[in-house]
């Protein structure tokens, strides 16, 4: 019975941690609030590889994982970037409207999630936790970005939560039983990490998600086009022959 309580903590201290970052947002400390969303991340990224490897995963842990996401990455994320990039700079109107519109869009795409059959091997919209950390880690360089470029990142990664795009789906990627021992060495590693190099962490971390949203941005946009790429090839290899049946 125990065992089958461990991965649900670890969504609880994602879900912790989403709420006192939203406290610490509206106490104007945007950086360790971004931080703890990245140490969320983790947690989240944890929680169903630990119940797969305990035979742990049951429908309560499901919606519970969901309803913690929608706090720590869509609601959490939301606050952060108010706070930092919107509150002084922009309208109150279009502030609180591109704010509500995260977590709705975060939320919206959960839903989805649980009641709809996606594709193996991928997510179908760019899932929270990543629009969410990259919306956090965002908030962080509002000094060196214009705030109309955090307010289209803001509906852009709130559309594309809820887009159609497929996104490569990492979660086969399991945990061995025997490693779960290790977590905790982890998780506190993690967060003295990102304690020790506040400026360093969120930025490596923004890199590689800003790369997966792209990569999966560009995967999708390349499939729109597949008639026009198999004619760009047969033309290469037509132009190829032609040259050796000149150079023989």
């Amino acid at each position: 019975m125990i065992a089958k309580s461990i991965p649900n903590l670890f969504t609880i201290g994602n879900l912790t941690l989403g709420v006192i970052s939203i406290i610490l947002a509206f106490n104007d400390d945007a950086n360790t609030a971004a931080l703890l969303v990245i140490i969320a991340m983790l947690l989240d990224g944890l929680d169903g590889r630990v119940a797969r490897a305990l035979n742990a995963q049951s429908e309560f842990g499901k919606e519970l994982d969901s309803l913690s996401d929608v706090i720590s990455f869509g609601v959490a994320p939301a606050f952060i970037m108010y706070q930092a990039g919107f509150h002084e700079e922009v309208n109150s109107a279009m502030a609180w409207i591109v704010t509500a519109l995260f977590p709705i869009c975060g939320a919206l795409r959960l839903a989805r999630f649980n009641v709809i059959d996606g594709i193996p091997g991928y997510f179908i919209g760019l899932p929270i936790p990543a629009a969410g950390g990259v919306l956090a880690t965002l908030a962080l360089f509002h000094h060196e970005l214009h705030y109309s470029l955090l307010l289209i990142s803001t509906v852009a990664l709130s559309f594309l939560m809820i887009s159609n795009m497929k996104y490569p789906n990492f979660k086969k990627l399991g945990l061995p039983k025997k490693a779960i021992w290790a977590i905790p060495l982890v998780v506190v590693a993690a967060a003295v990490l990102a304690y020790m190099f506040q400026q360093a962490i969120p930025k490596v971390i923004l890199a590689l998600l800003l790369l997966y949203a792209l990569w999966g941005l560009k995967k999708n946009v390349d499939g729109l086009f597949p008639s026009a790429r198999r004619r760009a090839k047969r033309l290469k290899a037509e132009e190829d022959d032609e040259q050796s049946k000149h150079s023989a």
